[in-house]
């Protein structure tokens, strides 16, 4: 049996201090280098998924594998075997981080077999988590120094008191009301800002036809899977490629908010471990009001 609660705490305090060791990189000097598939890689990739590992392995009660995005070369035959482990997305957005426009994001989900049951994402440059287990809800938590909260309530509460301690600080999502997307009226679509494609491109035109008004926003990163989760976009359709680190723990926070993160082809939730760890096509649609 797996404590959700112990996990979360744990994965809590790893995205934080991940989250603020990025940022002394964020604002200092960093360079550049890229990976064999000419995505970028900087020194806070590197060093984000180094404390994040650092903690999840230190846990020593069920104690998990770790696939992250910056040691991903495990092989099938053995993730295949996993019952419970964590996926991790060290420097989500870092296209963003390059550009400096603060849209990038932390991600740690725990998987079970192939869904994801717990799922964090934290923003380091707004110093705000998104949080989400299964049957517990999905919430938003934004308060100064996050990390030293956290650390005073983890030292001071017993595991159940340290959840219900910061689910007292937090908002429930979804909290932002907006019209039914399967009306007539006003329609929000999230969209990638470093991944436009045409696929994209003539959805939204297809959603022009259907609704009176039609609003494009973008955003960097899982902060997309966050938007719908708050209920401040109706749908985020995301006809590019995408990586299983990069969704896992926004589809948790969006299904807990009542939303849904399903394949755009068989209209099935996406699944995690996959032999290949690319994700289909997927829509995100929030709460139906």
């Amino acid at each position: 049996m797996y404590h959700l609660t112990d996990h979360l705490k744990t994965a809590l305090l790893a995205a934080i201090e991940a989250g603020q060791a990025i940022l002394e990189i964020y604002n200092g000097d960093f360079k550049v280098q890229y990976k064999d598939d000419r995505s970028p890689l900087t020194m806070a990739d590197k060093r984000s998924h180094d404390i994040i590992v650092a903690h999840l392995s230190e846990q020593t009660n069920d104690k998990l594998p770790i696939l992250s995005e910056e040691g991903q070369d495990i092989p099938f035959q053995e993730r295949k075997e996993w019952g419970y482990f964590w996926l991790v997305d060290p420097l989500d957005g870092t296209k963003e981080f390059i550009k400096r426009n603060g849209e990038f994001t932390v991600n740690i989900a725990l998987i079970q077999g192939t869904r994801p049951v717990l799922g964090i994402i934290y923003v380091p440059v707004k110093d705000i988590l998104y949080f989400a287990a299964t049957g517990l809800g999905a919430y938003k938590l934004g308060k100064h120094d996050l990390l030293a909260m956290i650390k005073d309530i983890a030292i001071k509460k017993e595991p159940l008191g340290f959840l219900n301690a910061i689910i007292g600080y937090s908002t429930k999502l979804p909290y932002h009301s907006s019209h039914d997307m399967f009306d007539d009226s006003h329609l929000t679509i999230v969209g990638s800002r470093s991944h436009s494609t045409k696929d994209l491109e003539d959805f939204v035109e297809d959603m022009k036809k259907k609704h009176r008004s039609v609003e494009f926003i973008s955003a960097g990163s899982s902060l997309k899977l966050c938007l719908v989760a708050e209920g401040k976009a109706d749908i985020y359709p995301r006809l590019a490629p995408t990586m299983e680190w990069d969704t896992a723990a926004g589809q948790v926070i969006v299904e807990e908010a009542h939303g849904s993160v399903l394949n755009s082809e068989t209209n099935e939730p996406l699944r995690y471990n996959k032999k290949n760890l690319l994700n289909p096509w997927f829509i995100v649609r929030k709460k139906p009001s």
